[in-house]
């Protein structure tokens, strides 16, 4: 147990047994470019003999994340989806996935395109009607896959709940914790098994970097998930670790002013006659505002809102111009995004639009600007957009 286990989150960012390096009292943790390590005994070797089963500077984040999320161990990826995809290495041929019909695009591409190809079959559901979830399990169900709240639409799962009816059939819950991070959502603590994110993302919070995490609270499940860790070797190089341990850093101060910016952001547009829609669980009228409230500690910095057609979505793009307008969330900047033509790419437009991701949908993931000046930006594209139309 660390020593630190009392202080709050916010200071357990910055204070764990890797503050400083123990040899020199470096307050930066060395970047170990070692591909292998020399083994001193023939018949013994060390702890470290070649990294991709092991190193320390991705060992040091590693245990970071497992701490910041209430697990046991944790593991570092080459990306987002190297980490979701070597979860999904837990599965076997004939075992059975139900998961969230909004998830990322990527993830949807694994499921259907990828693992259907090794036997794995799947169920997409609405993951906030648990009678859906209940009437979709099978006798071969073993995985749970959850996002909450969801990619784009920003659906609120009760964690839970699903976890509770993974564990009465012996399955799995995952959860991607991508949009929240530890700072706001602790999946572990309310009976998942398997936190994944993208580190890529807020965890970082820099767009210098793409990496992945993963973290069990099980220690056996954590012995099987460092095989495939091993096995696959989709792991973080050294560089990559270091640069998502220095973004962790200063993860509580950039998500508390990025969420303090959403929620503003999300008020404006919601009052706005030329939006139709906007997705925020921190709007008192979001259907998941009172469950979200209950299993988190903020709604994030992450919305969607929808304009009236593509043209639109085409005039504001082009009349913004603060955010970047780019793939991706969870950065120092603001950034816009189309996820029909960015993250959801992926999935078939028959598939999007049953699920609700149209072509005039967009996702907004607040940075640190200020708020107004954001506002102020929005308030202008929206006008022009007016003047387009009446003209």
């Amino acid at each position: 147990m660390s020593e630190y286990t009392d202080c709050t989150f916010e200071t357990r960012l910055l204070h764990n047994k890797f503050k400083y390096d123990k040899e020199t009292g470096a307050v930066s943790l060395p970047i170990h470019h070692a591909s292998t390590f020399h083994q001193a005994d023939p018949e013994k070797f060390g702890k470290y003999d070649y990294s991709r089963s092991g190193n320390p500077t991705r060992e040091a984040l590693e245990e970071i994340i497992a701490e910041l999320e209430d697990g046991t161990r944790g593991f570092a990826f080459s990306s987002g989806m190297a980490a979701i995809s070597t979860a999904f290495l837990l599965l076997s041929s004939g075992d059975h996935v139900i998961i969230s019909e909004d998830v990322y695009g990527g993830t949807y591409r694994m499921v259907s395109q990828v693992l259907t190809r090794f036997g794995i079959t799947h169920t997409f559901v609405d993951m906030t009607d648990l009678d859906a979830i209940q009437a979709a399990i099978q006798s071969n169900t073993k995985a749970f896959y959850i996002e909450t709240p969801s990619n784009p639409l920003l659906k609120v799962t009760d964690i839970r709940a699903v976890s509770s009816l993974a564990k009465e059939i012996g399955a799995l819950t995952y959860v991607d914790n991508t949009f929240l991070t530890p700072a706001l959502q602790k999946p572990l603590t309310l009976g998942a098994d398997i936190v994944l994110h993208s580190a890529t993302k807020f965890l970082s919070g820099h767009s210098d970097v793409v990496a992945g995490l993963a973290v069990v609270k099980d220690p056996e499940l954590a012995d099987q998930l460092y095989f495939l860790q091993n096995s696959f070797g989709a792991v973080l190089g050294v560089q990559d670790a270091w640069l998502v341990m220095r973004g962790l850093k200063t993860l509580h101060v950039r998500m508390q002013h990025s969420q303090e910016t959403a929620g503003k952001v999300a008020e404006f547009l919601s009052s706005h006659p030329l939006v139709k829609s906007v997705y925020y669980p921190g709007l008192s009228e979001h259907p998941g505002y009172s469950l979200h409230n209950e299993q988190t500690a903020g709604p994030g910095a992450v919305l969607s809102f929808e304009l009236e057609s593509e043209e639109a979505v085409k005039s504001f793009v082009t009349n913004v111009k603060l955010p970047v307008f780019a793939v991706s969330l969870g950065a120092v900047e603001t950034i816009l995004s189309y996820p029909a033509q960015m993250s959801h790419a992926a999935m078939p437009e028959p598939e999007r639009l049953k699920r609700g991701i149209t072509n005039s949908l967009l996702r907004l993931s607040a940075g640190l600007e200020n708020s107004a000046d954001l506002i102020r930006d929005f308030e202008a594209a929206l006008a022009k957009q007016a003047a387009a139309s009446a003209y």
